[in-house]
């Protein structure tokens, strides 16, 4: 059902958010102390625990341990349409160097079994806290709006299982069916802004682990050998002209061999060579034709060299594109405009790539999801002037990566409260 227009959804919203500064700096405090105490992907106990506290002291049915670790709250406000609003909750095995006081120096056990540094490296620590602070300000403000509030703390959106595994477990039985999903994520793009896109987002990702077979011998007698070092020296120069050459200049996709891996030292040549790459794109048709050339490729460079074996393919996580619903994303972006102002953009395609989609397509339910920028804009801006930015501004999975506590925290909580506001309308406000 349409609701009002975007002035009226800016004006709600303000009355829902004039409590945002007495909250300000309780909310600043759970974002250190949650960027001080990242969890790996499935391991994130403490900041459930914490999450499913907050939401219950607020009023919300919580559902906690879903999928592992993931939690919801369901805060039901009278009759009217669901809304859901996810964050993710989980860290990276990097070694933060920020600098910060707050800067995470915790280390864990990864899924193989290696100690590695840990750290919210990706921004999600802000996710958390923003869908904190509007879960607590819309639950402080019932007679603001009408309908359900669905509060989820996805675990392991890198590993790229989670939303997965909260379906399994039974997340459609626990929570009503939304009629619209938000979701947000921290961009390196000037703190204060935000970027909103229509259709394609962001992109889906393939990973392939390739292992192709020689024959070792001593690294004296290369003729006694068919080296699979060479072998994968010439795989991934070649794979590199899928995307120069066999796909159109608008059609875009990546396409990144991340590790080569032969051998233990340099006079032996050894029997087998691992590649391991990752693939990007935006549709269908353009991921199997990607996918189509690696095989290709990576066939005729072992039938060339005489491979012992056949090349060997091992396939990793997968994550689907995330493509924003026409009409949902135009009513968040009036919304936005007449909130945020000039600082409510257009966002560029990205490439990277998120597992949020699979929570609302599950449902059949349509969503959009957007960014919020998180550097410091002057910073930012001192960069676009010397044509430094990709030098100067760390990304998202960067041992530098933090956002700028403020205005980010305060943009990506004024984000979720006006984006719910859309929907959750008072009677009174709705019309036809």
């Amino acid at each position: 059902m349409a609701i009002d227009d975007s002035t009226g959804t800016a004006a709600r919203a303000d009355v829902v958010l004039a409590g945002l500064p007495e909250i300000r700096s309780e909310l600043e405090d759970v974002y250190r102390d949650l960027h001080a105490h990242p969890e790996l992907g499935h391991q994130e106990h403490r900041t459930a625990a914490r999450v499913a506290e907050r939401l219950t002291e607020w009023g919300y049915r919580v559902h906690a341990g879903v999928g592992g670790t993931g939690v919801v709250g369901v805060l039901a406000n009278g009759d009217g349409p669901v809304v859901l609003l996810r964050a993710d909750m989980d860290a990276l095995p990097v070694r933060e160097d920020t600098g910060l006081p707050y800067a995470s120096t915790a280390t864990a056990t990864d899924a193989s079994g290696r100690d590695v540094p840990v750290a919210h490296a990706c921004g999600h620590d802000m996710h958390v806290t923003c869908l904190l602070g509007a879960a607590r300000l819309m639950a402080a403000s019932p007679t603001s709006w009408q309908g359900t509030l669905v509060a989820l703390f996805q675990p392991a959106e890198e590993p790229g299982d989670g939303a997965d595994r909260m379906l399994a477990d039974g997340l459609a039985d626990r929570v009503p069916r939304p009629d619209v999903a938000f979701a947000q994520h921290v961009l390196p793009y000037p703190a204060g802004t935000l970027g909103t896109r229509s259709g394609s987002f962001l992109s889906a990702a393939d990973n392939l682990k390739i292992t192709v077979h020689g024959r070792g011998a001593h690294g004296s007698a290369p003729q006694a050998a068919i080296d699979p070092v060479v072998m994968a020296s010439m795989i991934v120069v070649r794979l590199q002209t899928i995307v120069s050459r066999e796909l159109a200049a608008t059609e875009p996709a990546v396409l990144t061999v991340g590790s080569v891996h032969a051998g233990t030292t340099g006079n032996v040549i050894p029997d087998t060579a691992e590649i391991q790459l990752n693939v990007r794109t935006y549709d269908e048709g353009t991921r199997e034709a990607v996918l189509a050339a690696v095989r290709r490729i990576v066939t005729a460079e072992c039938d060339a060299s005489r491979a012992t074996r056949d090349p060997q393919y091992e396939e990793g996580g997968r994550f689907p594109p995330t493509v924003n619903d026409e009409a949902v994303t135009a009513e968040v972006s009036a919304a936005f405009t007449a909130y945020f102002g000039e600082r409510a953009r257009t966002s560029a395609l990205q490439s990277a790539s998120e597992d949020f989609s699979r929570v609302p397509d599950a449902f059949g339910t349509p969503y959009t999801y957007w960014g919020i920028g998180c550097t410091d804009p002057d910073a930012y801006r001192a960069a676009e002037r010397r044509g430094t930015v990709a030098q100067d501004i760390p990304v998202n999975h960067s041992a530098r990566f933090a956002p700028v506590l403020q205005p980010t925290l305060d943009t990506g909580v004024q984000a979720l409260v006006v984006a719910s506001l859309t929907r959750l309308a008072r009677p009174e406000h709705r019309r036809g």
